[in-house]
């Protein structure tokens, strides 16, 4: 299975290290194809490619490529909103993660839409058995 893990990367990284044990526990159930999401050498100028260009289009090509989707919301970003929609354009299926105690509000438009599940959470601790249903349900 190959999953397209989503995070923010310009809109802030203050939680790259859930990242990390994200992208640790995603990577038990396949290929995670954005594994560098979760680096902490990433900046928040999101350096890792030549130019934009670049970035959208490998990102947009890694997307293509995705069998599922998981995204962590909470750090709020307009490139990881972006993924998710073209995700459900694509009728990808996309499994969004939101750290309840942020004291941030979802997005209604991640929260309203019905081709998105929502996980809400409040320690990556509690995430291995979630992931683990979600993916194995589309291994199906």
């Amino acid at each position: 299975m190959k999953i397209y893990f989503a995070g923010s990367i310009r809109g802030g990284r203050e939680d790259q290290a859930r990242y990390e044990t994200i992208v640790k526990l995603l990577g038990e159930y396949g290929e995670v194809l954005t594994e560098h999401v979760a680096e902490a050498a990433l900046s928040d100028k999101g350096e890792d490619s030549p130019n934009d260009r670049f970035i959208h289009d490998r990102d947009m090509a890694w997307l293509g490529a995705a069998d599922a989707i998981v995204a962590e919301v909470t750090t709020p970003s307009l490139g990881v909103g972006y993924e998710i929609g073209r995700a459900v354009d694509a009728g990808k299926p996309v499994l969004c993660l939101f750290r309840e105690d942020c004291g941030r509000v979802l997005s209604a438009m991640i929260a309203g839409c019905p081709q998105v599940q929502v996980l809400r959470y409040m320690d990556a601790a509690t995430l291995r058995e979630p992931l683990r249903a979600f993916l194995q349900m589309l291994a199906q």
